[in-house]
């Protein structure tokens, strides 16, 4: 989901991005309005931004999760192969390379970045496990 001050986005298990107004919960269909909207929080990891974050042979549902750092500039995922990586946001091009990333044992199902700091580039990231 990713959230601005009055719309939310959703992700559906088909793979498609949903827009809409909150409070009154009206789907949003018009792609102007919707490439005008500033969100407040990404963790979405479908949309054209997002296009980089599949290695060349990852399936849509090997990417698990994303989360925005709140500068706008930094992407962090995690996936079905336990795999956390870091990205430069946007990263609308195929196949991004990542600037780091971090093997851990499972599956990671849900991650944020808690805080950033650019001037020593040192992120702390919350990561939640599948067990």
């Amino acid at each position: 989901c990713k959230f601005s001050v009055v719309n939310s986005k959703v992700s559906t298990g088909s793979y498609k991005r949903q827009v809409y107004e909150v409070p009154s919960g009206k789907q949003l269909v018009d792609q102007a309005v919707i490439d005008r909207i500033t969100w407040a929080t990404w963790t979405s990891v479908l949309g054209d931004e997002v296009i980089g974050i599949w290695s060349r042979h990852a399936e849509k549902a090997d990417v698990n999760c994303a989360c925005v750092s709140h500068s706008g500039i930094n992407l962090v995922t995690g996936d079905d192969f336990g795999m956390v990586k870091l990205f430069d946001f946007p990263c609308p091009e195929k196949f991004v390379r990542t600037s780091f990333c971090m093997v851990t044992t499972t599956s990671t199902v849900d991650i944020r970045i808690l805080s950033c700091s650019s001037r020593r580039h040192m992120m702390e990231i919350f990561s939640s496990l599948n067990l």
